[in-house]
């Protein structure tokens, strides 16, 4: 396939916002904490105290939790809110499988990995088995960002690069390696030098007769900005439905010659699946999968225990076989026999409630019902997804399309009061972020939809 030429942004387009940094998307302004009701401001106070400036809240009004269940959190004052946002606790919060088998598992034995015990193994086949078969070893962590870090060290020693291309919204972790292309998270610095990043495969900004041919040729002349400075090439790293980007997952497959292009060039195909993973697309229990290919190495994270922290990297054994020739490692706990408990239970009830299944069903019924609000309110530029992972675009303009993620804000505070949770994507925080537990059904998706056009109304 012959790479088409890049093609510009839509020619009556404002400039682009500068980029966000993906904490200020949707976060708590701390100098509001006195607005807040007397128990939430002591909250407030004691986390500030005892964690510095650095965490970070959600919403204009930080939303106060004591229990979940299902696609439901509930607050101190018997508050219920729908969770659209939070795929961690991937088949729903506090799920009575999952909670008995780790709760049987840490009153039974929980230790390192140096010892030999089963269960580890029974998870590790149950889940490559949902692999392609050149992926047939993994390395267990305790988190995303750790398998991150381990996966581009793994693909450094097979490629004998350093360089790594990736999108220009682009998170996948918070280690010092994974923050270094994660751009989402360093949009006031400039990139590292082994660093390239390539705009988001976006056609609503930018239209392409061939989407996959321009994605290819972008990240091409990536690789050569990195050669051109002496920086040798390993690896294409990207999140298959580009959540942080502004979630964009269509057409299935475009992503293949970009990948082709990344191995002719002598770098491996690095699939973060901590977003796309485990059914949520609905198409396939994988991202990478839509779109047709094998990857040479998979991140994964907390979804594949339903919150319980744990990571892990599948891998091809030559790859991995390479690495560990020539680095000594080791995670502790990594792999430890309550998290191996809880990643069958994940895959048991994915499997017995049909979830990815579910995802498909009812991901297809709330994309086609935004699409129908979409067509009633121009203020809706674009809504676009796959599965239960599904992005709406705010736009100030429907001619220009220039982003309005002060809307956004509103909006998702607007949805706040009333019982619903969402979050933000973007380079401008515009599009808003629907990934709810994979449980999430129709009717629930009903009631997004009506609130969301009851706030959008509320805006005039």
């Amino acid at each position: 396939m012959t790479p088409e030429p890049v093609q510009p942004a839509l020619a009556d387009a404002p400039a682009a916002a500068p980029a966000k940094n993906i904490l200020d998307l949707n976060a708590f302004d701390p100098a509001r904490a006195a607005g807040l009701e007397p128990a939430a401001a002591a909250l407030v106070a004691r986390r500030r105290r005892a964690f510095g400036p650095t965490s970070v809240l959600f919403y204009e009004e930080p939303v106060t939790v004591v229990r979940g269940e299902g696609v439901f959190l509930h607050g101190p004052n018997g508050e219920r809110y729908l969770d659209a946002y939070n795929n961690v606790p991937s088949v729903g919060h506090c799920h009575d499988h999952v909670v008995a088998a780790v709760s049987r598992q840490l009153a039974t034995l929980n230790t390192h990995t140096r010892y030999l015990y089963d269960n580890v193994y029974e998870y590790s086949e149950r889940l490559l088995a949902t692999m392609p078969a050149e992926v047939a070893n993994i390395v267990f962590t305790c988190t995303g960002s750790e398998s991150t870090d381990l996966a581009l060290r793994i693909a450094e020693s097979a490629s004998g690069g350093t360089g790594f291309v990736v999108t220009e919204g682009a998170y996948h972790g918070n280690t010092a390696a994974a923050t270094a292309i994660s751009p989402s998270s360093l949009s006031d610095r400039p990139k590292p030098v082994h660093v390239e990043a390539v705009p988001a495969p976006d056609v609503y900004h930018r239209p392409a007769a061939d989407l996959g041919a321009r994605f290819a040729a972008e990240v091409t002349a990536a690789i050569a900005r990195l050669e051109a400075r002496g920086v040798k090439f390993a690896g294409l790293v990207v999140d298959g439905i580009f959540s942080s980007d502004g979630i964009y997952a269509e057409p299935a497959g475009f992503l293949a010659p970009a990948v082709a292009a990344a191995r002719a060039a002598g770098g491996l195909y690095v699939a973060d699946e901590v977003q796309p993973g485990f059914g949520r697309t609905g198409e396939a229990m994988w991202g990478f999968a839509r779109h047709g290919l094998v990857p040479d190495l998979v991140v994964m994270g907390k979804p594949m225990g339903n919150g319980f922290p744990m990571g892990g990297v599948a891998a091809r054994p030559e790859w991995l076989e390479r690495f560990g020739a020539r680095n000594g490692y080791f995670n502790t706990f990594g792999g430890n026999p309550v998290a191996a408990a809880a990643g069958l239970a994940v895959l048991d009830v994915i499997e017995g409630e049909a979830l990815q299944a579910n995802a498909l069903a009812t991901g297809r019924h709330l994309l086609a019902a935004l699409r129908d609000l979409s067509g009633r309110d121009p203020r809706i530029g674009d809504v676009r997804g796959a599965g239960l992972y599904l992005g709406v675009e705010l736009v100030a303009d429907p001619e220009t399309r220039a982003p309005d993620p002060a809307l956004a804000t509103r909006l998702i505070n607007g949805l706040r009061r009333r019982g619903i949770l969402i979050g933000a994507a973007g380079l401008s925080g515009n599009i808003l972020k629907i990934r709810p537990p994979l449980c999430f059904g129709a009717e629930h998706a009903d009631t997004l939809v009506a609130a969301l056009g009851e706030a959008l109304a509320e805006e005039g």
